[in-house]
C-alpha cells in the first residue's frame, strides 16, 4: 500500500513540474532568448533535480528516484515551452 502512494506522488510531482515549467516558459520567458538554446532543458531539469533531492530526502514514502523524475519533468516542461514559443513566433 505504501509502494502505491509512493509512486502516486512520484506520478504528481513529475506532471506538476512539468506544467509549471511549460507555463513558467511560455509566460515569462517567451522573450529570453536563453531558454531556446538546446541546453536549457538540461540546465533546467539538472537545477530542479538537485534542488529536489534534500527535499525528498526528508520524506519516508519518496525516493531519489522521485527527485531525478522531478529533473526529467521540469526538463520536458522548458522544452515543450520553448517550442510552443517557436511555434507562435513563426510567420505564417
Amino acid at each position: 500500500m505504501l509502494e502505491i502512494l509512493g509512486l502516486a506522488a512520484t506520478g504528481a510531482l513529475t506532471a506538476t513540474g512539468y506544467f509549471q515549467a511549460r507555463g513558467f516558459v511560455r509566460r515569462r520567458l517567451r522573450f529570453v532568448e536563453a531558454v531556446q538554446r538546446t541546453s536549457a532543458p538540461v540546465v533546467a531539469g539538472a537545477a530542479a533535480a538537485v534542488v529536489a533531492v534534500p527535499a525528498v530526502a526528508l520524506l519516508p514514502l519518496i525516493g531519489a528516484g522521485t527527485a531525478v523524475l522531478f529533473g526529467v519533468g521540469v526538463g520536458a516542461g522548458v522544452a515543450a515551452g520553448a517550442r510552443e514559443i517557436r511555434r507562435r513566433q513563426l510567420p505564417s
